[in-house]
């Protein structure tokens, strides 16, 4: 990715650090941090993020008292300015720091060669292994908006934010150690005020079980504040008199962990990653409870990063090929069972209110109808009703082949549902020459004719049996369009109208490892493996399926990328096709990412108007586009926009 492509599309490339240190050795201290920001500079980062008193050490003691080592850690303040000079970077280092003769525990921002800022500490613990006020006042006791410092006002209060006037969305917030671990951390505060990085220098111990409560505190407050989080924690060079400091340096960003460093080591280490602050930016635009809530008043400080040295190369942060479907095999299983169990009380919750004596489904053995049927018999079950009253159809038609019929009627055996055959042929030819349609045109007409005669056999049915058809379209299919509009379209419950088609095999494969064994599992794997087809054009002349959907609309995989870049991150397509390209490299040429991701684009606009009119379905992810929710677009908008960015990619 280039320079100008890493700045335009909102990425922040920042570094926490705990390097080597000495107690009391601001010298020694300082050129390590030196020697990090060079290397750092070099590597493309604009901000590192080093412990909280790192010039001096935070074990120091008494020695905080000493004038000789309070001069050396100004000294060394001094250094690090001068290290940034010329340099696109903001450095944020910890010093103790004398302010109208009491002494602070301080952050100081530092870039283009002067002290931006300097940011005290609000929290300052004095209990069990620490004791902060012996040696330092609260921020509270400040009295001054400044300091002189290297013949220089400097501003210093909690109250300041830095910006970056040439990063998009690139705004600093300050706050230090202990302050993430009180009640009220400042970091919300700072968010409000419009912080989209807050950055923590801190000199936390390590205690058993302290680390993992550390990353969840960090990936937590990234979640609460909306805002990417870094935390650089003081290392092992830190006095072990009766603490040992491990260098646990962590980076979130809205409840997502990035990266971390490894602990315990004593040559030092750091942990970098491209936070993305416009993900960040789009998260709070469309959370109503951020957009309420005031920050207070704060000061400003701006000013340029300037340009880096050398390309960003390549991209510090993963790009999921599947943003619906958890790598780790345990969170999969997980999020699965979580899936299933919401999908199932939905519709138990539907047949309660209802009343209705049966759930009438059409079985194709496709994977959609199949996932519905679990869920029918599993809602079923959760009302203590009998797997006979889900009432299976199938409806065979000139593009069914054996192994899909096959497949859909052991499925409604092996579930103990009502299963009824009614082939769909006869009726559509009679429908079809009713409405003079010409005779082997194998048009939209045609394939809609089926569509719509299986929904009305389902309705009908419905009616005789006392029932409610439940609906088996996916969240990708609505995304695209992809169903008869008053066919496949309608019913009254979608049970996987939240359940994009990439996760749809997972939870059947699932099911047939957790729910199921022997020939039932089986069976569940083989649809699972099974090529996925509305059946509605005829069989080529050797039975062969003929009409394959990703072969027509495209791979799913790639269209449920784009769709949740484009609804749960808000990027526009140049940015998409440039993620895309991270995550699909090797499977796909930009060519064909492109390609797809225009008729992605054409569709999902084009085919607003079937969602307005959608079914009532659980929404079981953070995507969902159920018009009374999560997604209220005008069915007639235009999507010229988007169509005119993406054109413009063409080489």
């Amino acid at each position: 990715m280039t320079a100008n492509e890493h700045r335009e599309f909102g990425y922040l490339r920042v570094a926490t650090v705990a390097p080597e240190l000495r107690v009391g050795d601001p010298a020694f201290n300082v050129a390590r941090v030196v020697e990090s920001l060079e290397r750092l500079a070099a590597d493309g980062c604009a901000v590192a993020v080093f412990p909280e008193l790192g010039l001096t050490g935070y074990t120091c003691g008494d020695l905080f008292f000493q004038r000789t080592l309070l001069a050396a850690a100004s000294e060394a303040l001094a250094v690090v300015a001068e290290a940034t000079r010329g340099r696109a970077m903001v450095a944020v280092v910890g010093l103790p720091l004398e302010i109208e003769t009491r002494l602070f525990n301080c952050a100081a921002v530092v870039a283009g060669g002067e002290v931006r800022g300097i940011v005290p500490k609000t929290f300052l613990p004095t209990s069990q292994e620490y004791y902060e006020e012996r040696w330092f006042s609260r921020a509270g006791a400040l009295g001054g908006a400044s300091v002189f410092l290297h013949g220089a006002h400097v501003p210093v209060g909690t109250d300041l934010l830095f910006e970056l006037t040439d990063r998009p969305h690139a705004c600093i917030g300050v706050e230090i150690c202990e302050d993430l671990w009180a009640v009220e951390p400042p970091s919300g505060r700072l968010a409000l005020g419009g912080a989209t990085l807050i950055v923590n220098p801190s000199a936390s111990d390590e205690l058993l079980g302290k680390a993992a409560y550390r990353r969840d505190l960090v990936r937590q407050q990234s979640a609460r504040c909306l805002a990417a989080y870094a935390y650089a924690a003081a290392g092992p060079g830190e006095s072990s008199t009766d603490l040992v400091f491990s260098g646990h340096n962590l980076l979130a960003e809205c409840g997502l962990m990035l990266a971390e460093t490894r602990r315990f080591a004593f040559e030092g280490d750091y942990v970098t990653a491209d936070f993305d602050l416009e993900r960040v930016a789009h998260e709070r635009l469309c959370n109503s409870s951020f957009s309420a809530a005031g920050g207070g008043a704060f000061r400003r400080i701006l000013f340029p990063l300037g340009e880096p040295v050398g390309e960003p190369g390549a991209l510090r942060r993963s790009v999921a090929r599947f943003p619906f479907v958890p790598v780790d095999a345990s969170q999969r299983s997980e999020n699965c069972r979580e899936i299933f169990a919401i999908q199932a009380t939905g519709l138990a919750r539907r047949l309660r209110h209802t009343g209705s004596a049966k759930l009438v489904l059409g079985v194709s053995g496709g994977l959609d109808s199949t996932l519905a049927a679990l869920v029918a018999v599993r809602a079923l079950e959760k009302l203590g009703r009998p797997p006979a009253d889900l009432l299976a159809v199938v409806m065979p038609g000139p593009g069914s082949t054996g192994r899909t019929q096959g497949n859909a009627t052991a499925l409604a055996e092996a579930l103990g549902a009502e299963l009824r055959v009614i082939p769909i042929g006869p009726a559509v030819a009679q429908h079809l020459a009713d409405i003079d349609q010409p005779d082997g045109l194998h048009d939209a007409t045609y394939e809609n004719a089926h569509a719509r005669e299986r929904t009305q056999i389902l309705m009908d049915i419905a009616n005789q049996a006392g029932g409610i058809v439940v609906g088996t379209g996916d969240l990708s299919e609505s995304a695209l369009g992809w169903c008869t509009f008053n066919g496949d379209h309608m019913s009254m419950y979608h049970v996987n109208a939240g359940v994009p088609k990439t996760l749809v095999r997972h939870l059947v494969e699932w099911c047939a490892g957790e729910e199921f064994s022997g020939a039932t599992s089986a069976l569940l794997l083989d649809i699972a493996a099974t090529p996925i087809t509305p059946e509605l054009l005829p069989l080529a002349a050797d039975a062969a399926l003929v009409q394959k959907t990703e072969e027509t609309v495209g791979p799913y995989e790639l269209h449920d990328f784009f769709l949740f870049q484009m609804v749960r991150c808000g990027f526009r397509p140049a940015k998409i096709l440039a993620l895309a390209e991270l995550a699909f490299e090797g499977a796909y040429p930009r060519a064909e990412l492109l390609r797809w991701l225009r008729v992605f684009l054409a569709r999902f606009f084009a085919h607003q108007f079937k969602r307005s009119s959608m079914p009532d379905g659980p929404k079981v992810g953070t995507v969902a586009l159920s018009p009374r929710g999560d997604w209220r677009m005008p069915s007639d908008a235009s999507a010229a926009t988007w169509m005119a960015e993406a054109e413009a990619l063409i080489p």
